[in-house]
C-alpha cells in the first residue's frame, strides 16, 4: 500500500462534469466465496470466474487511472486501521452485524480479540473478504463468521456524493448493510466528508446511489423500486426544501423485478448535457414500465410540491432539459432486451460526451457511435495506443463477459468523489 494516500475536496455537481477523483473496490477472493448455494442470498444470479473478472477490471481500472485520481477502498481502509479507536469501532460492529444472537457472543469475543491483533493489511483483507469458521460441514452456505462483502466493487450503492456531501445509503438488503460501515468510515476519516443518512431520520426509509443522478446543482433523477423508496426520497426532499429556495427532484418508478431493474442506472443515464442512454420501454411505459410514474417534486421556499408527467424527457424538458435520447440496444426491441440486461444502458460519463461502457453491447455501441460518438478500445488507451484527450466525444469500450454477470455496469462500479 501506497503511504502517500491524501484525501481530495469532495464535490460533485453533475453527472457529466470533468471527472478528477473517483472511487473503487477492485473486486477480491469475496466474488469466489460463492456457491450456487449462497449465490441468491449475496444478490448474484450467477457464480464468477475470477481470472476473467481480474482481466475485464483491469481495462476498466485503467482507463481510469489514465484519466483522473483513483482512490482504492483496501488502501484507504488499510491506513484508516492504523487508528486504534477506528479498527476497534469496524471490528465490533461488523461482528455485532454478522452475529446478532445471544449464543454467538462467546465466539465473537475471541474473534474479536484475534482480529484486533492483525496487522492493518489483514485486518481490511478479512473485513472485505470474510472469514471462515473453524469447522465447516462442507455443504451448507454458511461457512463464514464474518460474511465476505460480495458487492463491495458496486461502489457507486452504499454511498453517493451529492454536491459537497456524502450520502450514506440505507441498503434494501441485509447482505449489503455491512457495507455502509466501511464507506461511513472511509469519508468521515479520511475526506472529513459532512454526511447524509436517510435512515437516521426514517429507520424505513431506503436510498442506494444507483438510483441517484445528479443532474444539475438544483436537479436530482431518482429512481423509486426495490431498492430507493418513497420514504428515502421524501428524505432528500425535506433535506433540500429546508436548504434551498428552489430544487427539483425528478423521480421514475421503477419494476421490482426482474433483477435487471434494480436502480435508475440501469435504464436511463447521462452521456452529456444534450445527451442521455434510455431504455426505451421505460420511455414509452411499455412492457414492465406500463403504468410506472414519473414524478416531478418541484420545492420552493420550502414548499414541496408533487407534479405528474408524461415521461422523464418531457420531465427534464419541463426544467429547461432536452435531451437527444441514444437508446440501448439500439432499434430492436429483441436486442433491447438482451443489451439491457447486460446493463446496456449502464454507462458512466468521465466529463460531458465522454462515456465509458461494455464493449459486449454492440447494438448500444452502434448507436452511440451513429450518434457521434468515437468507439474507442479500452485496450488501446490503456496501453496508450489511443489518448482519449485527443476526442471531444467517445465511449471507452471495455470487455465484459463475467462482469455484468454480476448485475451492474460502469456506473456501478464507479463512486465519483470529485468533479469540474
Amino acid at each position: 500500500m501506497s503511504t502517500d494516500i491524501h484525501p481530495c475536496n469532495i464535490n460533485v455537481g453533475s453527472e457529466t462534469g470533468r471527472l478528477r477523483a473517483v472511487l473503487l473496490r477492485r473486486p477480491g477472493i469475496e466474488i469466489e466465496r460463492m456457491t450456487p448455494l449462497n449465490a441468491t442470498q449475496a444478490l448474484y444470479s450467477d457464480i464468477l470466474d475470477r481470472p476473467t473478472v481480474d482481466k475485464e477490471y483491469d481495462l476498466f481500472s485503467g482507463v481510469l487511472e489514465r484519466w483522473c485520481d483513483v482512490y482504492y477502498v483496501s488502501d484507504i481502509l488499510e491506513q484508516l486501521l492504523n487508528d486504534n479507536d477506528i479498527r476497534q469501532y469496524l471490528v465490533a460492529e461488523s461482528l455485532r452485524h454478522d452475529r446478532r444472537t445471544s449464543q454467538q457472543q462467546q465466539v465473537n469475543n475471541g474473534l474479536s480479540e484475534y482480529l484486533m491483533e492483525l496487522d492493518s493489511k489483514a485486518l481490511a483483507r478479512i473485513l472485505i473478504e470474510g472469514y471462515e469458521k473453524e469447522q465447516w460441514d462442507g455443504f451448507s452456505d454458511d461457512r463464514y463468521l464474518l460474511k465476505p462483502l460480495y458487492n463491495l466493487f458496486f461502489t457507486r450503492d452504499a454511498s453517493s456524493t451529492i454536491y459537497n456531501r456524502v450520502l450514506i445509503n440505507s441498503m434494501s438488503f441485509e447482505v449489503r448493510e455491512r457495507e455502509t460501515l466501511i464507506y461511513d468510515a472511509i469519508f468521515r476519516h479520511f475526506f472529513k466528508a459532512e454526511m447524509l443518512n436517510a435512515a437516521t431520520w426514517n429507520p424505513m426509509a431506503r436510498t442506494e446511489g444507483g438510483d441517484i443522478h445528479i443532474a444539475s446543482p438544483d436537479l436530482l433523477c431518482i429512481g423509486e423500486g426495490i431498492r430507493t423508496n418513497a420514504k428515502g426520497i421524501e428524505y432528500l426532499a425535506q433535506t433540500f426544501a429546508r436548504e434551498r429556495d428552489h430544487f427539483n427532484i425528478l423521480v421514475q418508478e421503477m419494476p421490482t423485478d426482474p433483477d435487471s431493474f434494480i436502480h435508475l442506472d440501469m435504464v436511463f443515464t447521462f452521456l452529456s448535457q444534450h445527451h442521455c442512454m434510455v431504455f426505451e420501454p421505460m420511455l414509452k411505459k411499455e412492457g414492465f414500465f406500463a403504468n410506472k410514474a414519473t414524478t416531478l417534486i418541484r420545492i420552493h421556499n420550502g414548499k414541496v410540491t408533487y407534479h405528474q408527467v408524461r415521461d422523464i424527457l418531457s420531465g427534464l424538458r419541463s426544467l429547461g432539459w432536452d435531451l437527444q435520447p441514444v437508446v440501448c440496444g439500439g432499434s430492436d426491441s429483441w436486442d433491447q432486451l438482451r443489451e439491457q440486461w447486460h446493463s446496456g444502458a449502464n454507462f458512466f460519463a468521465l466529463g460531458d460526451g465522454k462515456v465509458m461502457g461494455y464493449q459486449r453491447n454492440t447494438h448500444t455501441i452502434d448507436a452511440l457511435d451513429k450518434a457521434g460518438f468515437a468507439v474507442l478500445n479500452a485496450e488501446d488507451i490503456v496501453s496508450g495506443k489511443v489518448d482519449m484527450n485527443d476526442y471531444p466525444s467517445f465511449v471507452a469500450a471495455f470487455p465484459g463477459s463475467e462482469l455484468p454477470r454480476a448485475g451492474g455496469g460502469a456506473r456501478c462500479m464507479t463512486m465519483p468523489i470529485l468533479r469540474d
